[in-house]
C-alpha cells in the first residue's frame, strides 16, 4: 500500500462491562504504537457492537467514547447473538476504513497478532485469519470436543479454517463482498472462506479472559456447530437417505430369514427382537425427522426475509 491504512477494530459485546474497559485501553495503546511506527493511520479506531446487553455495557461504551472519540459504538435493539452483533459492527465500518479486524472483548485472542495481520494486509492479503497455535490452555474435554466439532464440520462439507474462531482481518473489498451474503442463518466462519480473495494465516497463543465469564458454554458451542453444519451442508439429509438404503437391505435379509424359518417350521417367539427392532427404527425415524425439521426451520427463517438486526443507537464523532 502507498498509504498508512485506516484500521477499524470491531468488538462484539454482550454483558462485557467488566472486560471492556480493560480491552479498550489495551487496544488503544496498540493502535497508538502501530500509528507511531507508521504501520497504520492515526485515524484508526475501535467499534464496539453492543448485542442488547443486559448489564451496563452500553453505558461503559458511552463513557469510553466521551473519553476518547476513537472508540465508536453501535447498539442493537435487542439481543441477536454474537454473529449478528459482529456483522452489524463490520457493516457499520466497511465504508469508513481500509480494513476491519474482529476480536472478542475478553482478549483471549492475543491482540499482538493484529500487528502481523496488518503487515500481511499491507503486503496485499485481503483476509487474514487468526489461528490458535495450540490448545494447551484448554481442558482435555474442551480440546477433544473442539477438535471433534472441526472434524465433523469438515466431513459435512464446511470450508472452515481449523482452530480459527472470529479473529480475522478483512479488507473493505472483502467486507463489501460479505455484505452481499444475505442469509438469516448467519455463520461467518463458513461464509468468509467462500469469499475467496488472497488470504493468509497468523498464529498466536490464546490467553485467559481479562475479566468476566465465558459466553459460550458447551451447550451453546454445540448449537453453534449444528447451525454451521445445517447452514452450509445437505450431507446430514443424504446421510439419512444412505442409512435408509442400508436398513432396506438389512430388512430384505431379515425377511428372507423369517420366511425361511416360517416354511421350515423353525419359528421362535420373537418378542425381544421385535421390541428392539421397533425401538431402533423408531429412534432412527425421529432422528431423521429432527434433522429434516432443522432444515425446514432454516428455510422458514430465510423465506421471511426479515432484517437480521435492528440498530437502536450509534456513537460516532
Amino acid at each position: 500500500m502507498n498509504h498508512n491504512p485506516v484500521i477499524a477494530i470491531v468488538i462484539p459485546c454482550y454483558n462485557e462491562e467488566e472486560a471492556l474497559p480493560i480491552s479498550a485501553n489495551t487496544l488503544l495503546a496498540l493502535l497508538d504504537r502501530m500509528a507511531a511506527e507508521e504501520l497504520i493511520s492515526p485515524h484508526s479506531y475501535i467499534m464496539c457492537s453492543n448485542d442488547g446487553s443486559r448489564d451496563a455495557t452500553w453505558d461503559v461504551i458511552t463513557k469510553l467514547h466521551l473519553r476518547d472519540s476513537r472508540i465508536k459504538g453501535v447498539s442493537l435493539a435487542h439481543n441477536r447473538g454474537h454473529q449478528y452483533a459482529l456483522l452489524a459492527g463490520l457493516m457499520e465500518v466497511r465504508d469508513k476504513c481500509d480494513a476491519a479486524i474482529s476480536i472478542d472483548a475478553d482478549l483471549q485472542d492475543d491482540p499482538e497478532a493484529i500487528i502481523e495481520m496488518v503487515k500481511q494486509f499491507r503486503a496485499g492479503k485481503e483476509i487474514v485469519y487468526g489461528v490458535r497455535s495450540s490448545r494447551r490452555t484448554d481442558t482435555w474435554f474442551k480440546r477433544t470436543t473442539a477438535h471433534a466439532f472441526y472434524d465433523l464440520q469438515k466431513r459435512m462439507g464446511l470450508d472452515t479454517v481449523y482452530d480459527h474462531a472470529d479473529y480475522r482481518l478483512m479488507s473493505n473489498r472483502a467486507l463489501d463482498l460479505l455484505s452481499e451474503y444475505g442469509e438469516s442463518n448467519l455463520f461467518l466462519r463458513g461464509i468468509v472462506p467462500q469469499i475467496g480473495l488472497d488470504t493468509a494465516i497468523v498464529t498466536y497463543q490464546r490467553h485467559e479472559r481479562v475479566a468476566g465469564e465465558s459466553k459460550y458454554p458447551l451447550a451453546k458451542m454445540l448449537s453453534f456447530s449444528i447451525d454451521g453444519i445445517t447452514s452450509f451442508s445437505a450431507k446430514p439429509i443424504r446421510f439419512i437417505f444412505a442409512t435408509g438404503v442400508i436398513l432396506l437391505f438389512i430388512d430384505i435379509i431379515v425377511a428372507i430369514y423369517v420366511m425361511t424359518s416360517y416354511f421350515t417350521h423353525n419359528t421362535y417367539s420373537g418378542w425381544t427382537s421385535l421390541m428392539i427392532s421397533v425401538w431402533f427404527l423408531g429412534s432412527l425415524i425421529l432422528i431423521g425427522i429432527g434433522i429434516v425439521g432443522e432444515y425446514v426451520g432454516k428455510i422458514f427463517n430465510e423465506v421471511k426475509n426479515r432484517p437480521r438486526y435492528a440498530i437502536k443507537d450509534k456513537l460516532w464523532d
